[in-house]
């Protein structure tokens, strides 16, 4: 059996290791940090107020506000939301789901094009989530959490294992099914918690993750 390496951002190849790479457990740190911050101040053991609202309030993604229907806080909060966002949660649950797939995806994700391209790759699909939230969704509520980054490296995984079956001749009907039974499963939650889903988020980040494993794979034909 053969292992293929692509190359990282120096141009040499990179194996992976035994655990995530030190710059994604930085990111959940933050995350998590932010998160027990609030956490904390909601239930009354830090500072002398409920810090969560006035977070969303300052760093979650605002439709209204994007669309211009909502005076900003501050100037320029209509783009720096575009990221904030993805560093808000609300709960530990909420936390630990985008940081478990952050860091598995981010490591493979790593990997193969290296720290910088990975964080590129999350700030972008950071970006097109917030962007597609604000296009499409017609919610006034705040919108937070780091799954437009997440789907952006399952958009990643998807489109290489498209690219690889389509260049070796290989059915593509499990990247197919894939793709499905991830649409069912934002449908079956969008439901269960009663609209709750920021779908419009995940598909921006799928997106940007998809385009992005294509763009990869003419960079490298043509090296």
């Amino acid at each position: 059996m053969t292992q293929q390496f692509t190359p990282d951002d120096r141009g040499r190849p990179q194996a992976q290791g035994p655990g995530a790479p030190a710059f994604l457990w930085g990111l959940v740190g933050i995350m998590a940090a932010i998160e027990f911050a609030l956490s904390l101040s909601e239930a009354g053991y830090l500072g002398s107020f409920n810090w969560r609202w006035p977070a969303f309030a300052a760093g979650a993604f605002w439709q209204p506000i994007f669309t211009g229907t909502m005076t900003p806080l501050y100037p320029g909060q209509r783009l720096v939301m575009l990221v904030t966002y993805a560093f808000l949660h609300g709960g530990i649950l909420h936390l630990a789901i985008n940081s478990v797939i952050l860091l598995a995806l981010g490591k493979f994700a790593a990997s193969h094009i290296g720290a910088a391209r990975t964080l590129l790759l999350l700030f972008l699909s950071a970006v097109g989530g917030g962007l597609a939230y604000g296009l499409l969704s017609q919610s006034a509520g705040p919108m937070i959490g780091a799954s437009g980054a997440v789907f952006g490296l399952i958009g990643l995984w998807q489109g290489w294992d498209y690219r690889m079956r389509k260049n070796a001749g290989l059915p593509l009907r499990p990247v197919i099914t894939g793709i499905l039974g991830l649409a069912a499963a934002n449908l079956v939650l969008f439901v269960i918690f009663s609209g709750g889903l920021a779908w419009e988020a995940h598909l921006g980040g799928w997106l940007v993750g998809w385009v992005m494993a294509l763009r990869q794979t003419v960079r490298n034909a043509k090296i």
